[in-house]
């Protein structure tokens, strides 16, 4: 990770970084969350923040798989037979 490169070890550093190089102020869950996981969302200046507290760029927070995803499943291209239903006819 890119705080790790920096030599930012812990949450405290990271948010102090945040604080003084990007005014941006983060609780204490969300430092460890970005720390810790890998968060399902982050907020545009959020992400600008950590480059600017980081002196980085969002490629350097993100990294890619190496394996390109799986294929897509084959999927069975014959025609379907239709069953045709018929109605009652009235009574």
């Amino acid at each position: 990770m890119a705080a790790a490169e920096r030599e930012v070890w812990t949450g405290a550093e990271l948010r102090r970084l945040l604080a003084e190089r990007a005014d941006l102020e983060l609780s204490a869950a969300s430092i460890s969350e970005l720390m810790s996981k890998q968060p399902a969302h982050v907020k545009v200046n959020t992400l600008a923040a950590l480059c600017t507290a980081l002196e980085c760029t969002p490629n350097d927070l993100f990294e890619q798989d190496t394996e390109p995803p799986p294929p897509p499943p084959v999927r069975d291209r014959r025609p379907r037979s239709r069953t045709r239903r018929q109605s009652m006819p009235p009574i």
